[in-house]
């Protein structure tokens, strides 16, 4: 597995005792293995969703304000609410889609096939760390664009494992670890 280029400039120094500092930075290293190193395509599908619902929802604030300017409250009470309840719907179904749809899903990557002439290979990977534990949980789907089947790994190790006594992320030790995840995978699917 080659190296990123300027690994020695992108220290990561985050504060050791901040579980979504630790978590996003192991996400970042993970997405970059992924996306630079082994030179997938990140699909902004999930992240495409989450801002449809925001800017729909942004559009009935906006909606309300205008109206609220031209037809002052007592005239456009029933606007407002309309666009209060509405807003708060859409943030309803917001919590809903992070909670069902994304469900920790920090990247969407594609594996596109050389030649251009199968579908692409989909590699999802998802993450939790629960505040106050130091075990960090990766898991990484494999979708194969050619048969559809799914084969999904999983690891879970102490976040200490990545990170010096300084706080700053050891990428040379969360690489290698991705890399066995990934040939894990791509094993399973050479066996079967």
């Amino acid at each position: 597995m080659a190296s990123p280029k300027n690994a020695g400039e992108d220290v990561v120094k985050i504060d050791k005792w901040d579980s979504g500092a630790l978590k996003n930075a192991l996400d970042d290293g993970a997405k970059k293995v992924f996306v630079d190193v082994l030179g997938y395509k990140e699909s902004h599908h999930l992240m495409d969703g989450r801002l449809m619902i925001c800017t729909v929802a942004v559009f009935f604030a906006m909606f309300a304000l205008v109206w609220d300017y031209f037809y002052p409250f007592p005239e456009s009470r029933s606007v407002l609410m309309i666009c209060v309840i509405a807003y708060f719907v859409l943030m309803g179904i917001l919590t809903l889609y992070l909670t069902y749809a994304e469900k920790g899903i920090f990247l969407v990557a594609l594996e596109q096939d050389r030649a251009m002439m199968e579908p692409d290979n989909t590699w999802v990977l998802s993450s939790s760390l629960r505040k106050y534990d130091v075990m960090y949980n990766l898991t990484i789907q494999y979708t194969d664009g050619k048969t559809k089947e799914e084969r999904v790994v999983s690891c879970s190790k102490c976040v200490a494992n990545y990170f010096d006594e300084n706080g700053v992320f050891c990428f040379d030790l969360f690489s290698p670890v991705l890399e066995r995840l990934r040939q894990d995978v791509l094993s399973d699917k050479k066996k079967q």
